[in-house]
């Protein structure tokens, strides 16, 4: 019996965060998540049911784009536990594979060869004390073995949020370890306040914007 995942939507389009934006990527959207982050752009996930695909039927279909760049998103896909196994049949399929997690989740049986997009949960989001400390062993591990293969992500609803973040990544000692990435809720705050704040620190951080919201602003599903 083949192993299958739910999924809400295979689509190619442009990688609109991380170091890799801009990148014509293709996305797999698992279904379901374990956290009900209050501006949440992907509701969509978990409030529907998803398709049961197969992975060999998944990676047929990602097989149809012409593009090698692949991220498994969601939702939360390592929610589902067959996410392993789609990740490491990516990997075998030759193609450069991302994971966006929100780092409620061990990561340490993700392929070595995945890149790692962690999503560090903020106060303000609700779901503040979601990330699993114990990642961050694996991400220092992770970037030491083969840098760039781990990245934070933090999005800020408001002048807190930049400061529990700014906390987080000096306490652990991630500055300069790998990429870190602070980004904003769009209606909470602007984006020229992080700005502003990142320069005023001189913190080793980027500023990210959601290209796909610049690009495709009236499309909240497929890009």
């Amino acid at each position: 019996m083949q192993t299958k995942l739910k999924i809400s939507e295979i689509f190619y389009s442009l990688q609109g965060e991380s170091t890799f934006a801009g990148l014509p990527c293709i996305f797999i959207r698992l279904s379901d998540c374990n956290l009900r982050c209050n501006y949440c752009d992907a509701a969509y996930t978990w409030r529907e049911k998803g398709e049961l695909l197969s992975i060999a039927d998944i990676i047929d279909k990602v097989n149809s784009f012409p593009c090698n760049l692949v991220e498994v998103t969601g939702g939360e896909p390592l929610f589902q536990d067959a996410c392993f196994s789609l990740l490491s049949m990516l990997v075998q399929a030759q193609k450069t594979v991302l994971l966006e997690t929100n780092g409620s989740f061990a990561i340490d049986a993700v392929p070595a060869a995945v890149t790692c997009i962690l999503d560090v949960k903020c106060p303000d989001s609700g779901s503040g004390d979601s990330f699993t400390l114990k990642n961050i062993q694996e991400i220092q591990n992770r970037s030491v073995n083969r840098p760039g293969s781990c990245e934070l992500k933090f999005v800020l609803s408001s002048k807190n949020d930049y400061q529990w973040a700014k906390e987080f990544i000096l306490t652990h000692k991630l500055t300069g370890l790998l990429p870190i990435l602070f980004s904003p809720v769009q209606d909470r705050i602007k984006a020229q306040k992080i700005a502003e704040w990142l320069m005023e620190d001189g913190l080793n951080v980027r500023l990210q914007l959601q290209l796909h919201t610049i690009l495709w602003p009236e499309i909240s599903r497929g890009v």
